[in-house]
């Protein structure tokens, strides 16, 4: 019997959940393809781009919002339980409120790691097929920005003709080793120029140990300079929002390359950030499991849905408010950002864990 009962929550509770991913997955649908159809109004495409492209987008944002609908999934299961009486009939069967969470809770953390090792890299690779081609429709297309293995290489238009720029390195806001190529309008090689180091702290970068060839009907001449100034339409900050797309990365490419991926370029601080909050999800599932059962579970007799539909949306609305903030301490040096990752989940975990002994006494 205990088996049975077993299977039976497992069961009922996936099947909700599958339910409210379909839900919100339509919802999103809906939503973003008239963002999609705005971007390609005024291209010659097919009709079934825009469709094809929220369809591939979508996923990695339902993965972001995973514990909002993992929430109202056990809010919905447990309401349906205690609404048909078979909460009742589970405490029968010896089926206490604290084991009803426990089953559901580890449901939700295992869930959470089936999402970052089976599902993530998926959603990754269809983010990293959306961005590329979005980039090829993109009207910005004249300025171009990639790091590869080879390092970081920009290219801008500009009222001169063209502009071409690479480094070996980047460190903070500091580019080291650069080469930059100013091309005509027709890409004639008008003026190479080497430098040791750059500060990008803003549009002017300041170039450091600067040897610059300027060539003139076919005739080369070398200048060298301690200091040398270009402006650019990138900057430090812009770089690093640029870098900022994890998106396109999976947790298992966070895990596998990790060094790889510092050696590019890409920030310590953001890599720490974004590997935390993926490691932290699995938890967050449970606290939020947890969450749902303590505000269900504290009676036995059938109730309004409504308020609890209203009680659901106010939390989910002030957990979001809550990550945000943790968030925002985390990029103002407040707290580091990787702590800034598991402080929700270790505060609303503590909370939670007073109200789930409170509901096992009922």
């Amino acid at each position: 019997m205990s088996k049975i009962l077993f299977t039976y929550l497992v069961s009922g509770f996936a099947k909700t959940i599958l339910v409210v991913l379909l839900i919100f997955y339509c919802f999103g649908i809906i939503l973003n393809l008239f963002e999609e159809i705005e971007f390609f109004k005024n291209l010659d495409v097919n009709v079934l781009i825009p469709l094809r492209l929220t369809a591939l987008f979508i996923p990695s944002i339902i993965i972001k919002m995973l514990p909002f609908i993992i929430f109202i999934s056990s809010m919905w299961f447990l309401l349906h339980l205690r609404n048909s009486k078979d909460l009742l009939n589970l405490k029968t069967f010896g089926y206490s409120n604290f084991k009803i969470f426990f089953v559901l809770g580890m449901s939700s953390f295992i869930f959470g790691w089936i999402v970052l090792f089976a599902i993530n890299p998926i959603t990754s690779s269809m983010m990293k097929y959306y961005e590329l081609t979005k980039s090829q429709y993109s009207r910005d297309i004249d300025h171009l920005f990639t790091v590869n293995k080879n390092g970081l290489w920009i290219k801008e238009n500009s009222s001169f003709g063209h502009r071409i720029i690479s480094a070996d390195e980047t460190k903070t806001n500091i580019l080291k080793n650069i080469t930059i190529f100013n091309l005509d309008k027709k890409y004639n090689l008008k003026q190479k120029i080497y430098s040791a180091s750059a500060d990008i702290t803003n549009n002017n970068w300041i170039l450091k140990d600067v040897i610059i060839d300027k060539f003139e009907d076919g005739i080369g001449k070398k200048t060298k300079m301690k200091e040398y100034e270009i402006y650019s339409t990138y900057n430090h900050k812009k770089i690093i929002s640029l870098y900022k797309n994890f998106d396109t990365m999976s947790f298992l490419d966070l895990i596998l390359d990790y060094n790889t991926l510092k050696d590019k370029g890409y920030n310590k601080s953001y890599l720490d950030q974004n590997l935390n909050s993926m490691l932290a999800l699995p938890f967050f599932l449970f606290i939020m499991t947890a969450l749902a059962s303590i505000l269900t579970m504290n009676a036995l007799k059938k109730s309004n849905n409504i308020t609890f539909i209203i009680v659901g949306l106010i939390t989910c609305v002030a957990i979001y408010y809550f990550k945000d903030l943790s968030l925002a301490l985390g990029q103002t040096n407040r707290i580091s950002l990787s702590l800034a990752s598991w402080v929700p989940v270790v505060t609303i975990g503590m909370f939670s864990l007073v109200g789930i002994l409170q509901i096992n006494e009922k």
